[in-house]
């Protein structure tokens, strides 16, 4: 059993893999987040095109998003999608709401006979746009652009040398 457990911790060298390359995006020094293979990536190139992909590879300062390379100084603007609570269902609960308010207000002021003119209060009517815009302000915070430059910078950390160190004098 001894023997088992040598031999696969032997083998697992040949078979594991080191990190590659990364491509890191910082505001001002701060890091913002990480890329590397395997992640999506969203871009504007300084030729004004956007690629959406996935990184297929990274070597030498290159970028590869499905299979297409591009030096990482060719990148201008960069594209994140976040998709949590606060801004998927938290807007759509908070659309459901003010028009749960508006169409309340209606059917109770129906129901009484009393005048279209009474139906809503200020309050409702307050209390329900807020709501609506609120919601709707919420939806814009899905996707976050940051534009390569002055306060955002793309850097690329080689970690994968293929030369030796050079040797001291």
């Amino acid at each position: 059993m001894k023997r088992v457990i040598i031999l696969l911790f032997c083998l697992i060298p040949f078979v594991a893999s080191a990190q590659t390359d990364l491509l890191v995006l910082k505001k001002r020094g701060a890091l913002i987040h990480t890329y590397t293979v395997g992640d999506a990536l969203n871009m504007k190139t300084i030729y004004g095109q956007w690629f959406n992909g996935v990184i297929t590879g990274m070597k030498h300062d290159t970028v590869f998003v499905n299979g297409m390379g591009f030096h990482y100084k060719e990148i201008e603007t960069v594209r994140r999608t976040h998709l949590n609570f606060g801004n998927t269902l938290l807007p759509a609960g908070m659309f459901v709401a003010a028009g749960g308010i508006l169409i309340l207000n209606a059917v109770n002021g129906a129901l009484r006979h009393d005048k279209a003119a009474t139906w809503y209060t200020h309050s409702a009517v307050v209390t329900g746009i807020s709501l609506a815009v609120g919601g709707f302000v919420l939806t814009r915070t899905r996707r976050s652009t940051y534009h390569i430059g002055r306060k955002f910078k793309l850097d690329y950390l080689e970690l994968t040398f293929k030369k030796p160190p050079p040797k001291p004098f």
